[in-house]
């Protein structure tokens, strides 16, 4: 796949021919484009579907690339993130780029060796993204337009990604291996040069200590996918798919405290705001109809539950934790759920298969 090329600006006298037309279409894309918008993948259509959350309208649709999973704006609500993932060891390598104002894609992102993109989150200013196919976990600068952190889990399908607040951790959920990697920031000795060996020219002094990044990979359940890092940082809920489970990780110990059923076989799980509740959404579990279910955080109870029809994927909670927005993939439409009153306040018309969903507020 050829590299993406630089963007051309047309010279200032053809630039000025143009110019009235230029600002008519361009107030006119700004007016269509809110803020915030609810931002939603379309993955079956291949594109990305922009909804106005007030009248949950779609005003507008850009091409998402092939086979999106996952999106994520950047922190000035301007840009929009795409994985292009296309299953575990695909050819895919890619991660395309929109632009939310215009409303149009943008040259994408080549991961070059890296394959089988998916998770994404942005964390410190920078994009952090998995790829399943070479089992990693790693950092794009926008900035710079490079990839300035890469860490391997050994794991199998290395699917979601969670960034700590401190950017000190990272967490990523590895699908087929059922485990959840924990990843950190420690010291270690620095050992210095071998004996006899000249000490070396800058850099740290023998001895004193160095940063390194640590991976301890925690047993979850079969199929663990969806999860989540809890608000306080203390605790990781991970869904189980294949077990209809959920399991709770102790982030200090990096031990799994407690595994319980649920009646959704969960893909994905997002914590509320204020950490009380968690939301799990999937297929249902056994006699179950459930696409979705609300727990409570504390007593790990079910608080309610919902049947959207069909099964369900992606799941945003805005950040005043008043709504979550669930995408139902198998009836093309996303659920809003009002999280004070535990009702469906509606639901919102899609393309085909939506699954991934963002949030994006200009800045």
């Amino acid at each position: 796949m050829r590299r993406p090329s630089s963007i051309r600006i047309w010279g200032l006298g053809r630039l000025s021919l143009f110019l009235p037309a230029f600002f008519v279409v361009t107030n006119c894309v700004d007016a269509q484009t809110p803020s915030p918008a609810l931002l939603i993948l379309e993955k079956d259509a291949n594109t990305l579907a922009i909804v106005d959350p007030a009248s949950l309208k779609i005003v507008g649709r850009v091409p998402a690339g092939p086979d999106p999973h996952e999106v994520e704006s950047s922190p000035d609500g301007k840009l929009a993130y795409i994985s292009n993932y296309g299953g575990s060891d695909s050819a895919l390598h890619t991660i395309s780029v929109v632009d939310l104002t215009a409303q149009k894609a943008l040259p994408p992102i080549d991961l070059g060796a890296l394959h089988s993109p998916h998770g994404l989150a942005f964390a410190g200013g920078k994009l952090y993204f998995t790829a399943e196919t070479n089992k990693v976990v790693g950092c794009y600068d926008p900035a710079t337009k490079t990839i300035d952190w890469l860490m391997g889990t050994g794991q199998e399908r290395t699917h979601m990604v969670v960034v700590s607040a401190a950017l000190d951790r990272v967490f990523t959920s590895n699908v087929s291996s059922g485990t959840i990697s924990i990843i950190e920031l420690a010291s270690a000795p620095n050992p210095g040069p071998p004996p006899g060996a000249p000490p070396p020219s800058g850099g740290p002094p023998p001895g004193s200590p160095r940063k390194t990044w640590r991976v301890t990979n925690v047993a979850a359940g079969r199929g663990s996918e969806g999860f989540d890092l809890s608000p306080d940082g203390k605790e990781i809920w991970a869904a189980n798919a294949q077990d209809g489970s959920v399991t709770i990780i102790d982030v200090a110990t990096k031990k799994a405290t407690r595994t319980f059923p649920i009646p959704v076989r969960g893909n994905r799980l997002k914590f509320t705001p204020d950490g009380k509740r968690v939301l799990v959404s999937g297929g249902p579990s056994g006699s179950s109809g459930a696409n979705l279910v609300i727990l409570d955080a504390v007593t790990h109870q079910e608080v309610r539950s919902f049947d959207f029809g069909g099964g369900s994927a992606g799941i945003l909670i805005v950040p005043d934790g008043s709504r979550a927005y669930v995408a139902v993939s198998g009836k093309d439409k996303v659920a809003v759920v009002d999280l004070k009153r535990l009702e469906i306040d509606g639901y919102i018309a899609t393309g085909q298969g939506p699954d991934g969903l963002a949030w994006a507020e200009r800045k």
